[in-house]
């Protein structure tokens, strides 16, 4: 037993100092330097769980993966990691998925979210100021600022698609340059995301630790994502698993119609199997597939 405690140590160990390997590998910013405009409540300190996921996360991060300046396709990725709301799978869903998109000439950037805490503006906050804070930065990233799309595993892939339903065009007449920037995404990513909070095919547990236990109707309605479609809602590509037992792929279907009914470009890739949460794991067995037609809907789209 004594043995087996020890090996349990060092695999936490290794996957920890994993975690913060690949963190090193970017550039690091804080997104709120001078202090969010809503707190979430949590004051623990972050921890890195045993599944390479972030927890009690009160503070919002980017890191940057910059595109090869000889393959740079000049966009960029903000990605999402999922994890129920109530952690951050960053390795296989953040840190993992953006180093490979920056070998392919796209600049990744890993968003560590703060976590919503039954603070449903939080996080949505954290990504807007996220697309805002890169299309400033966009000239000295070597980004175009109009090909700038974010992504979003699970529970991340709500909150991206929260961004991508939930935006304004900036604020012209601020000082700040951040301000100015508009926060739609040029395009959506969205790998098994939780779309709804309807009760009868959401994720329950994002809906509660997002909204809490017994939320009013009308923020039911305003973050079920499929309810918020707009003709300016960005374009969407969706890749799910139909044996998903975590999130139904209800969730992406209801998302791809309400897109189509609104004539919003779309594609949805719907694999025979999988589950959930495969990420960038090599052991899903559509790995090679879900990531040439990536490059090749990204390709088509940003032209």
């Amino acid at each position: 037993m004594k043995n087996l405690k020890f090996k349990s140590v060092i695999l936490i160990t290794m996957l920890s100092l994993s975690v913060l390997a690949c963190s090193q590998n970017a550039k690091e910013i804080v997104l709120w330097p001078n202090g969010a405009p809503q707190s979430n409540g949590i004051t623990e300190p972050l921890k890195i769980g045993n599944n390479q996921s972030r927890e009690n996360v009160s503070e919002a991060k980017l890191y940057i993966y910059e595109a090869a300046a000889e393959n740079n396709s000049k966009m960029a990725v903000i990605i999402c990691p999922g994890g129920g709301y109530i952690r951050e799978a960053i390795a296989h869903e953040g840190f993992q998925f953006a180093e490979w998109l920056s070998k392919q000439g796209i600049t990744g950037i890993v968003l560590e979210y703060r976590l919503p805490n039954k603070h449903p503006e939080v996080p949505l906050a954290d990504a807007q100021q996220a697309i805002r804070t890169i299309r400033a930065k966009a000239g000295e990233l070597n980004i175009d600022a109009n090909k700038i799309g974010i992504a979003g595993f699970s529970a991340g892939g709500h909150l991206a698609s929260t961004a991508g339903t939930h935006f304004d065009l900036g604020d012209n007449s601020a000082l700040d340059i951040i301000k100015k920037q508009s926060c739609r995404p040029d395009f959506t990513i969205l790998f098994y995301p939780v779309i709804t909070m309807d009760e009868s095919f959401t994720h329950e547990g994002s809906r509660i630790n997002l909204l809490g236990e017994n939320p009013s109707d009308d923020l039911v309605i305003y973050y079920s994502n499929e309810k918020q479609i707009t003709a300016q809602t960005p374009p969407t590509v969706l890749f799910l698993s139909d044996d998903d037992n975590g999130v139904p792929p209800r969730n992406s279907t209801e998302f791809y119609n309400s897109l189509k009914n609104n004539k919003i470009p779309a594609s949805m890739y719907i694999f025979p199997e999988g589950g959930h949460g495969w990420g960038m794991r090599e052991t899903f067995a559509y790995q090679k597939e879900w990531r040439e037609l990536l490059i090749k809907w990204l390709n088509k789209i940003n032209k």
